[in-house]
């Protein structure tokens, strides 16, 4: 259950389909960069181009040393909309209704498993791999890492609920957990890389971009407070230091082969809101949804075109046994990008505790992580999670909620006139 108030003001959204590829070629990717550097460099040197970037030319081809068929399905199935949670090559219960939705929306029998018919029909993206080597920015050297203040009150005193390190960060960006990619990286470095490849390792090019200030801001239909130093007692208050990282800025590393991550020039006018679409692989080319069905059974979100077509479903936890899921019909009355959040403990926990209230900053590691999406019934909402792992796993407070990742893709493609269905 969630008090904060959501934007009115609507991302305008493009009725286009997913399609898991870029598909264009050296000069357009160039362009792309240009035009979204405009605005505090904003250019993604770590975007997927299947090959077709020319930002990528520093970077050696080190073949991969496994073949990760599941990473490679998982890695596929999140391109096409159909979300498996974190990417970590394992067939758990998100990988599962990942399957069962892509089954679904694809004629075949719902098996949620990865039988000769689903593979035959993922075959045509047997291109995509599993996995890709990037080049870590060098501005995210400079950037500044904080661990999350356990109590509130604390919370209430940061500018910002970031990353906690560099590996979180990087994580979040390929949609997966820092063990997988220290998995993928053994002893640090990209599984695959040969002595001869070593010296290019740690090579920071010029083009790599440094990255912007994190956003601070949040949109709302009314107004809520932004912390400051003077109405939290700020003052003196020493933001806890940064989680140790095993990685570091200008360093190539191998990462899940997340892709559907390009944002269209002029797309996104709010640079902040740009800014977190790229530090979460999120792209702007997004289906325009009619109705969203929550299954409280089964874990999970699906979303229709007008024509009553699945076009994506993503694993979500909803509600809990003291805050059940509210089942029936709601409406969307808006969308916030990078909310703050009222925590008041009355309202969390049913009444049964009373204390001070306090706006928490927004930021991935924020109660609601970067996005709410406001519903007809008071205190409910769709939103992000600070913790992806534990996506239909551990309960919620009645709310809905989905990766950061998945939440950033479900805000572009719903607006007020999207139907909401809560099912048992």
């Amino acid at each position: 259950m969630r008090t904060f108030i959501a934007a009115a003001s609507l991302l305008a959204l493009a009725a286009c389909g997913m399609n898991g590829t870029d598909r264009y070629n050296d000069d357009e990717a160039a362009a792309d960069r240009s035009a979204n550097s405009t605005t505090e460099n904003m250019a993604d040197s770590m975007a997927s181009r299947d090959g077709a970037d020319a930002a990528a030319s520093d970077i050696p081809d080190i073949k991969d040393t496994e073949e990760r068929p599941i990473m490679q399905a998982q890695v596929v199935l999140d391109r096409q909309g159909f979300g498996p949670g974190v990417i970590d090559g394992k067939m758990g219960m998100s990988t599962t209704n990942a399957l069962e939705g892509f089954q679904e929306a694809n004629g075949l029998t719902v098996s949620g498993e990865l039988d000769e018919a689903t593979k035959a029909k993922l075959a045509q993206w047997n291109t995509i791999p599993a996995t890709r080597v990037v080049r870590i920015p060098a501005g995210w050297g400079t950037l500044e890492y904080n661990r999350t203040p356990a109590d509130a009150e604390d919370q209430a005193k940061m500018e910002r609920l970031g990353y906690q390190s560099l590996d979180e960060k990087l994580a979040e960006r390929f949609h997966t957990t820092i063990d997988v990619l220290k998995m993928l990286n053994p002893n640090g470095q990209p599984a695959g890389m040969t002595a001869g490849q070593q010296g290019m390792a740690g090579a920071t090019p010029a083009h790599s971009g440094s990255a912007s200030p994190a956003p601070t801001a949040s949109a709302s239909a009314k107004p809520t407070p932004t912390p400051s130093a003077s109405s939290n007692d700020a003052k003196g208050f020493t933001p806890p230091p940064a989680n140790p990282s095993t990685f570091k800025a200008g360093q190539l590393v191998r990462v899940p082969n997340i892709g559907g991550d390009r944002i269209a020039p002029g797309a996104v006018d709010d640079p902040d809101w740009q800014q977190t679409l790229q530090m979460l692989g999120v792209g702007t080319e997004q289906p325009k949804l009619a109705r969203i069905v929550v299954s409280k059974s089964g874990d999970t979100l699906k979303g229709y075109d007008q024509a009553g077509k699945l076009k994506v479903m993503f694993t979500v936890s909803s509600g809990s046994s003291e805050f059940p899921l509210p089942i029936g019909n709601w409406k969307i009355l808006g969308i916030g990008h990078n909310p703050t959040f009222a925590y008041d403990p009355e309202v969390l926990t049913g009444g049964r505790k009373s204390g001070k209230s306090y706006d928490l900053p927004p930021g991935p590691n924020g109660p609601v992580g970067v996005v709410w999406i406001d519903l007809s019934k008071e205190h409910y909402g769709i939103h992000g999670t600070p913790e992806p792992e534990t996506i239909g796993r551990a309960q919620s407070h009645g709310c809905v909620r989905l990766t950061n990742w998945d939440a950033a893709r479900l805000a572009q493609m719903v607006d007020t006139s999207t139907k909401v269905e809560f099912v048992k």
